[in-house]
């Protein structure tokens, strides 16, 4: 069922929730989940569709240094009710889609009260009406407020990697997300593989302990290789479609996306 293309797509989620939110999460940080949640917006956003993404990650938010942008307004702003989460969205022109930022440096998201984040959630739920898809970039780990922001998707991508530490944290994501909300769907990408081959041999050693422990069989979304070209284009600042748009990692995210699409 093409769950991201069509909104109306009748699938049980939480009321709160999204059907056209997509959050991307990871156990653990340093897995590569920043870059996947930009590119994959603008490979979305290459096949014509109308995408926000808001930054998500309360504790290091990143997703301005790294598109190379200065946004004038923030989510800060957001929270301390200076603006609305329409007034501090804004276009990321090297890319096409929009963006909510998060404050760059600055830990003082962390501890928004939960009331609070309820409303921003819900807010970027009803805002997301004017997309055709809002992507979610969380906070690494399972704390409650990265919890609390996932509520509002419909769909969550948990990004790991082959070290065991990352599977043994996006496992302990997928549990406590599965027990808090069964019906939520979740799909695992592998991100820096060698090989596909060696990135579908990461996700069978995932899906064996949520098979085996949890009796869940969340699917592989894709595989994306590791790419020297990644590094490049975070470190220019430049979108990886943009700077090397035939590169492995690349058409892998597009595949990615594709696949999306069709459900």
């Amino acid at each position: 069922m093409n769950t991201l293309d069509n909104p109306m797509a009748p699938r049980a989620v939480s009321p709160e929730a999204g059907r056209n939110v997509l959050a991307i999460a990871s156990g653990k940080g340093g897995v590569g989940k920043t870059w996947f949640a930009i590119t994959l917006s603008h490979a979305l956003t290459r096949r014509g569709r109308k995408v926000l993404l808001f930054d998500g990650d309360l504790g290091l938010a990143n997703i301005d240094i790294q598109l190379g942008l200065m946004p004038r307004y923030d989510l800060g702003s957001v929270v301390s009710g200076k603006m609305t989460l329409n007034q501090a969205t804004f276009p990321a022109e090297s890319t096409g889609f929009d963006v909510i930022a998060g404050r760059s440096g600055s830990g003082s998201l962390a501890n928004i009260p939960p009331s609070r984040l309820q409303l921003v959630a819900e807010d970027l739920v009803l805002m997301g009406r004017e997309y055709d898809h809002v992507l979610l970039d969380l906070g690494a780990g399972v704390e409650k407020a990265v919890r609390q922001l996932a509520r509002a998707a419909g769909t969550i991508l948990v990004v790991t990697s082959d070290e065991p530490t990352a599977l043994t944290d996006a496992y302990a994501f997928i549990k406590i997300t599965a027990i808090e909300r069964p019906e939520v769907d979740i799909r695992v990408v592998v991100n820096a593989a060698n090989s596909t081959r060696e990135g579908e041999r990461t996700y069978s050693t995932l899906l064996k302990a949520c098979q085996g422990f949890l009796r869940i069989a969340p699917p592989l979304a894709g595989v994306v290789r590791r790419d020297t070209r990644v590094r490049e284009s975070i470190r220019n600042q430049t979108p990886l479609l943009t700077r090397y748009p035939n590169s492995e990692a690349a058409m892998d995210v597009e595949a990615l996306a594709d696949r999306l699409l069709a459900g």
